[in-house]
């Protein structure tokens, strides 16, 4: 007797798991969409040189990170979708009234790492919470995956503190 792709996921270990899993993954895939277009407007916004370019540098980063997830959908047989992140839209929309509420300069390019980090702190918990249940659930390849998207997320947080420290809020 086969067995069916539904019961085989009722038979992995916390099983429970995987519908909430899966809405976790259709969440952050769209977080990350979402971003791209936010990180473009930070860019924009954004007057410090190396602010800029981290800002520039995580745009390439997220388009690794989407591709990340539509391999991790791959890897628990599933199309990669995403499901509306409220979540991200919220705090896009914050950004945008950073932007639209101070003038160029180091006062917005503060405001705008503030918000970053927002951002990067919102990932990182997403992406901790994935890593955790794909490994409850013993998705192994899932797992590494994300994880490798965690540890970028984090080194970014690091780097917009550095350039905060340094610079930004120095000037400011």
């Amino acid at each position: 007797m086969a067995t069916t792709k539904k019961q085989s996921q009722e038979n992995m270990p916390n099983a429970q798991l995987h519908e909430l899993f899966v809405d976790e993954l259709r969440d952050t895939f769209d977080a990350e969409k979402q971003l791209l277009k936010g990180l473009k407007k930070m860019a924009a916004a954004a007057t410090n040189p190396r602010l800029q370019s981290a800002f520039q540098d995580h745009y390439a980063q997220t388009e690794g990170h989407i591709d990340r997830l539509k391999q991790a959908f791959e890897t628990i047989e599933l199309t990669a979708r995403g499901k509306k992140c409220k979540a991200m839209a919220g705090l896009l929309e914050e950004t945008d009234e950073i932007i639209e509420s101070f003038e160029k300069g180091s006062i917005l390019d503060a405001a705008l790492i503030s918000a970053a980090q927002k951002i990067e702190h919102y990932e990182i918990a997403s992406y901790g919470t994935l890593c955790t249940y794909a490994r409850l659930m013993e998705h192994t390849k899932a797992e590494d995956l994300l994880a490798a998207t965690l540890s970028e997320e984090k080194e970014t947080d690091g780097k917009l503190t550095d350039i905060a420290m340094s610079e930004v809020n120095v000037a400011a």
